[in-house]
């Protein structure tokens, strides 16, 4: 009988907009699977060197790491990971993903996911590459938005994934540890040399931002890391979920609009058969773009979809005994929750359910 692992970033929203945002919204399934199941508060996640990191939740970068059974040094090891997953094989890699710094008043704003071409991309990593020529550093932009620094060996730095460092002040985020001052330094040259290249200089005369930085994240080398087959199947709208299903070989569909328990839209027949039983991974980040970009009622709109699509049919399979467990990892905010849910939990009518909004209160 599967076992459905069920991930979600950004759930619980900041106190002091959550009232607000979440008044009328009608999530009576996800209500009652927080409500009845075993709940750990905070979900506490392996970090770097043994310690444990809640901060917001924890990462989802952190959280894939833990779940696939990757060691996690002086940072989450997402870069050879990706690397391989975009055609770049083995070696020791740092993710160097193209970003908007933006300084407003005294702070300095990181902006991700600049839309640029891949021809632009090729173009400012040469001249990356050509500044840095024998210094033992390489950068490829095999994807426009994903771009990657070759290194002779994994630099004794902790870094902070882009993910977490999106709209905010890098102040503080830049690199730790030994090494830490010449990366800021290299750090530096780089924004100097994207702040002048002609391709920036062609974007801003179109009104488009430049890419004049990039952010380093996620050291580690291919030799290092063996992500465990620890599903059956797996379904996301995220890549980096992607990502580490192809690394440790599992059946992998995109996000369809609504559950089904054994990914048949997606996958081919040897796969349905596959997996239909074990472990099925759901990773959703649908609310994440919506919070970044302060679109609210965006994300109303997809948490309401997740409910219709998501919560409903999960909560009826595990109460018809379709699923025998439900496991929730919710990841964000100030409220990081781990809630393992049975089949007789599903009928523990006594644990009265709250609004949603009362977990972010707590």
């Amino acid at each position: 009988m599967k076992n459905v692992h069920l991930v979600i970033t950004d759930l619980f929203l900041p106190k002091d907009i959550v009232s607000e945002v979440c008044a009328d919204l009608h999530l009576p399934a996800l209500e009652k699977m927080l409500a009845r199941g075993a709940s750990t508060k905070p979900l506490v996640l392996s970090s770097v060197e043994g310690s444990a990191r809640t901060g917001e939740g924890g990462s989802l970068e952190n959280l894939l790491c833990e779940l696939f059974g990757v060691p996690c040094q002086t940072s989450v090891p997402i870069a050879p990971i990706s690397a391989a997953f975009d055609g770049l094989g083995e070696g020791c890699w740092l993710r160097a993903d193209p970003v908007h710094l933006r300084l407003q008043r005294e702070q300095l704003v990181l902006l991700p996911d600049v839309a640029i071409s891949a021809d632009e991309a090729a173009q400012m990593c040469a001249s990356l590459n050509l500044h840095f020529a024998g210094q033992g550093m390489e950068f490829f932009a095999p994807h426009p938005q994903r771009w990657y620094l070759k290194l002779d060996r994994v630099p004794n730095i902790e870094t902070v994934p882009l993910s977490q460092v999106a709209g905010r002040n890098v102040h503080g985020l830049l690199p730790k540890g030994g090494e830490a001052m010449r990366w800021h330094q290299s750090f530096n040259e780089i924004q100097m040399l994207l702040f002048a290249h002609p391709v920036n200089e062609a974007r801003e005369a179109r009104g488009e931002l430049p890419v004049n930085s990039v952010w380093l994240w996620g050291g580690g080398c291919t030799e290092n890391l063996l992500p465990q087959k620890a599903y059956d199947c797996a379904s996301s709208d995220e890549v980096l979920a992607e990502m580490f299903a192809a690394a440790a070989g599992i059946p992998f569909a995109g996000w369809p609009e609504q559950w089904n328990g054994s990914l048949t839209l997606a996958l081919s027949q040897r796969e349905r058969e596959f997996s239909s039983d074990g472990r099925q991974l759901l990773v959703w980040s649908g609310l994440r773009a919506a919070l970044q970009r302060g679109d609210l009622a965006a994300w109303r709109d997809a948490l309401q979809g997740f409910e219709t699509g998501y919560a409903q049919p999960l909560w009826q399979a595990l109460r018809s005994g379709r699923i025998a467990q439900l496991q929730t990892d919710i990841l964000g905010g100030d409220g990081g929750r781990r809630v393992s849910l049975t089949r007789g939990d599903a009928w523990a009518c006594w644990r009265r359910t709250k609004p949603l909004e009362k977990y972010s209160q707590a």
